[in-house]
């Protein structure tokens, strides 16, 4: 016991020591655990560290009572650091990791019953919510009507009028369409007009395929089957062509695109192009085969509301092959000019 008490009165003196005056330089000089077994003495008074207690030396526990505040760090020379040298372009600077670190998903994702939720709350619960979703979500069904083209068209000595008509019923996938085209001269009766009734069916994103009846309700009375396709093409071009074969076996078709070009948000240019076609001739219809007829015009219209825009324009029509023979027969022009003016509008 006097040994071991010997060492802690020989060590306690050192603990006072001011380490202002501690050159940090010297921290090599820390004894090891084997080196303070055979140090001598007289270390302990030229080592300023030599007091420090190690477990090797079986000498008492220290108090953690040491007083660092003589330790002037005002003096210390901050700028000696050389910063340049320190390559901050390797350093980490982005905390999310990339798509390589991603972890993927478990291969169990998405292994489950497609109606888990079944087993909880019961199919009847599930399949009236799932109802409810569906009517929620777009899967109803709506009524639109659009009257594309009402308008007056003044030629050279024989001004008329032409409507354009078109609606639907029924939701996002199936639709019932019908459709009215008509035009004829003022004060005398109709020459062509027809309506149509067909179903419609969504075959890819913006298109329908349609199919149904056409009946021409002006001029020879003809009653045609349809198939015909109606969508928005890329860069916005509406288009509508139908295949037409009448109770007489007569092939046609035609083939109709628009494109909307805004000028401001509510003046907008719409140019329109039009073609009819015929396998054969038909001479009780004035048509000739192959390219019957061609309509190019461009329209102008203000929208005073989305709903409601009235329209001015020109719009050129030929007649083209035997089908401008015909024309000619019946003392037509097979090529006229038309001014128009008319109004647009949908609900």
């Amino acid at each position: 016991m006097l040994p071991l008490l010997g060492s802690a009165l020989l060590a306690t003196p050192t603990l006072a020591q001011d380490h202002g005056t501690i050159d940090h330089g010297q921290h090599a000089g820390h004894a090891t655990p084997e080196q303070s077994e055979t140090a001598e003495p007289e270390a302990t008074t030229t080592d300023p560290h030599a007091g420090h207690a190690s477990s090797a030396t079986g000498s008492a526990e220290l108090p953690n009572s040491m007083d660092h505040s003589p330790i002037d760090h005002s003096t210390m020379d901050h700028r000696t650091m050389d910063h340049s040298a320190m390559n901050h372009g390797q350093m980490e600077t982005s905390i999310s990791p990339g798509p390589e670190f991603e972890t993927p998903p478990p291969p169990e994702a998405g292994s489950g019953p497609p109606r888990a939720a079944d087993a909880i709350w019961g199919a009847d619960a599930m399949r009236d919510s799932r109802r409810d979703l569906r009517e929620t979500h777009g899967d109803f069904s709506v009524f639109w009507f659009q009257g594309d083209r009402l308008e007056v068209q003044m030629r050279e000595g024989d001004d008329g009028y032409l409507w354009d008509l078109q609606g639907y019923y029924g939701g996002p996938t199936s639709r019932f369409w019908f459709k009215s085209e008509g035009e004829g001269p003022f004060g005398e009766r109709v020459e062509d007009a027809e309506v149509q009734a067909l179903y419609s069916r969504a075959v890819a994103p913006f298109w329908d395929i349609q199919a149904g009846l056409r009946q021409d309700v002006a001029g020879p009375d003809t009653t045609y089957a349809v198939l015909g396709i109606q969508g928005l093409a890329p860069y916005l071009f509406e288009v509508d062509a139908a295949l037409f074969v009448s109770h007489r076996g007569d092939v046609t078709a035609r083939i109709e695109a628009e494109v909307d070009q805004r000028i401001t948000q509510r003046l907008i240019l719409q140019p329109r192009a039009e073609v009819s076609l015929s396998a054969q001739d038909v001479p009780m219809l004035g048509i000739g085969s192959g390219i019957d007829k061609v309509e190019a015009g461009l329209r102008l219209r203000y929208e005073i509301t989305r709903e409601f825009a009235p329209y001015i324009g020109v719009e050129q029509s030929w007649r083209v092959g035997g089908s401008a023979d015909y024309a000619r027969g019946a003392g037509e022009d097979p090529s006229v000019t038309s001014y128009v003016a008319g109004i647009r509008f949908w609900f």
